[in-house]
């Protein structure tokens, strides 16, 4: 009765978000595009000036209620949510009384967006209230809703079909809305149970079955809820934030895993190959140590982890920060001020760990992983640094970097006969720049662009923007290679052995595909 209960006061809720169009796009009208772009720096005041003038609505409402955390008129949240009603609201925890006459948020309840390759979706993320809401630090039991680590785990995921997948420390549930576009079956876990309460009620409120038709929800510490099970996909943002283990550093669940340095990313990366089926993919976030005298290079020691499991690996490295940016980046998204005491107490503690463990540098990025199908096939184990090509994240990177695993295991076999006699295309997305200098006889630099993907950026000499740009599939590799030497007068054969390591590159990137 009391599942049946709530089951229809997030009914009603549902009802009553759809009625007033909370969604991001309705938002963003009703305000403007500068307040939107100003409650991403917390600054609340253009949206509060823009509501002033704008006719009462529930839609004004909710957004002034959950989005800017002010309180609101209680009949005018009665009127916005006039299914679920006042009770209804405090039965299911998302506001309450705040003074007479007035009610406020107790959760953070927001509209979300994004688009795929299968299409734009629209759904409501339930989360605990930021510290915008709160004017201070953070609990150490918050529930951290959609930021930028979300939505790029979110494109890392592929939009091919998956059996059964693993969201390995759920949160607010936002990874299994995506998973669930794509997967026969969930199983979302995490080690706090008001994660799992605020998952369920964000699955809900979407229309997301919970349980073994839907969304498992399960509490433990990393796999432990999932023993003896594999998947065909797994996907985790862990905890993976280096917290000191100091007195008075404040530990929280949403980030810190409970071990030292980056020993949770390890420990996670080592542990996936236990749990995906052979052929099975994971699609992770994670940061790493730069060591001074003993671990050396970050993306090194996440290859020897990646080697040491026995598993295929591609790595990007997107950002690194020193121990001081590091430390002031996390102190700051616990909701500490920079400049104010307990900010210069906690960047000491955070910088005499580091310094005591040797850590240079702190890298931070994101992989996908496989366990091989076939164990004797040739590997693919590759780390990038992408840093100055991101400028923000790219989507459906987790599509291109499953057609890399593709692109691999159709070539990696090849000798360079055999690739030379594949007829290759140009991928679609693939354009060129060309400079010189007035009066030049030809250009001083040529560049192919990526437009999709990572959006990747070479320089190329005239004989490989020849063979890209010649490549659709009519003739093969040797005969491009051929035809190219005569109209350059090299010789064929120092062309090819130059040319084919490129192609192979090529291949595993994208720019060029296989004609099938």
């Amino acid at each position: 009765m009391l599942e049946a209960s709530r089951d229809r006061l997030v009914g009603a809720l549902r009802a009553d978000l759809a009625a007033a169009d909370y969604t991001v796009d309705a938002v963003r009208r009703l305000w403007g595009d500068e307040a939107d772009a100003a409650l991403l720096r917390a600054d609340r005041v253009v949206a509060r000036r823009a509501l002033r003038t704008a006719p009462r609505s529930p839609l004004a409402t909710l957004a002034r209620a959950f989005l800017l955390a002010d309180p609101v008129d209680s009949n005018a949240l009665a009127e916005a949510l006039p299914s679920l009603g006042l009770g209804g609201a405090r039965e299911l925890g998302i506001a309450g009384p705040h003074a007479e006459g007035a009610w406020r948020a107790l959760l953070d309840l927001r509209p979300y967006s994004a688009i795929d390759a299968t299409g734009a979706v629209s759904w409501w993320i339930v989360s605990d209230l930021g510290e915008l809401a709160t004017g201070g630090a953070l609990d150490a039991g918050h529930v951290l809703g959609v930021g930028g680590a979300s939505t790029t785990l979110s494109s890392l995921i592929p939009t091919s079909p998956g059996r059964r997948v693993l969201d390995l420390g759920t949160g607010c549930g936002i990874q299994s809305l995506h998973a669930f576009r794509h997967a026969g079956a969930i199983v979302a876990t995490d080690i706090s149970r008001r994660a799992l309460e605020l998952a369920a009620l964000t699955l809900r409120l979407n229309g997301i079955p919970l349980g073994a038709e839907g969304v498992d929800l399960r509490l433990g510490d990393l796999f432990a809820p999932v023993a003896g099970e594999r998947f065909d996909r797994i996907v985790s943002n862990p905890p993976f934030v280096i917290t000191p283990r100091r007195a008075g550093v404040p530990l929280y669940e949403y980030r810190d895993g409970g071990r030292v340095g980056d020993g949770i990313v390890e420990e996670v990366v080592r542990g996936v190959v236990e749990h995906l089926e052979p052929g099975g993919t994971a699609h992770l976030l994670g940061n790493w140590e730069y060591r001074d005298a003993m671990g050396g290079d970050g993306l090194a020691r996440v290859r020897r982890w990646v080697e040491e499991a026995g598993l295929d690996a591609w790595i990007i490295e997107r950002e690194r920060q020193s121990p001081a940016q590091y430390a002031e980046t996390w102190i700051r998204d616990g909701g500490t001020r920079v400049g104010s005491p307990e900010f210069e107490a906690l960047a000491e503690e955070w910088l005499a760990d580091f310094e005591a463990r040797g850590v240079t540098g702190v890298g931070f990025g994101y992989m996908v992983l496989r366990r091989p199908s076939d164990p004797a096939a040739p590997r693919l184990v590759r780390t990038e640094r992408l840093l100055e090509e991101l400028g923000s994240t790219p989507t459906g990177i987790g599509d291109h970097l499953m057609a890399g695993f593709a692109a691999h295991d159709a070539i990696a076999r090849l000798d360079d006969v055999a690739l030379a006699g594949l007829r290759l295309r140009v991928a679609p997305d693939i354009t060129e720049e060309r400079h010189q200098w007035p009066g030049a006889d030809g250009p001083t630099v040529i560049r192919l662009r990526q437009g999709g993907g990572f959006a990747r950026s070479i320089d190329a000499d005239a004989a490989l923007a020849g063979l890209v740009g010649a490549s659709d599939g009519e003739l093969s590799v040797a005969q491009l290679i051929g035809a190219l030497a005569q109209l350059l007068e090299i010789d064929e054969a120092a062309l090819a052995d130059d040319l084919l390591p490129r192609v192979r590159e090529l291949v595993l990137t994208g720019y060029l595909t296989l004609d099938v």
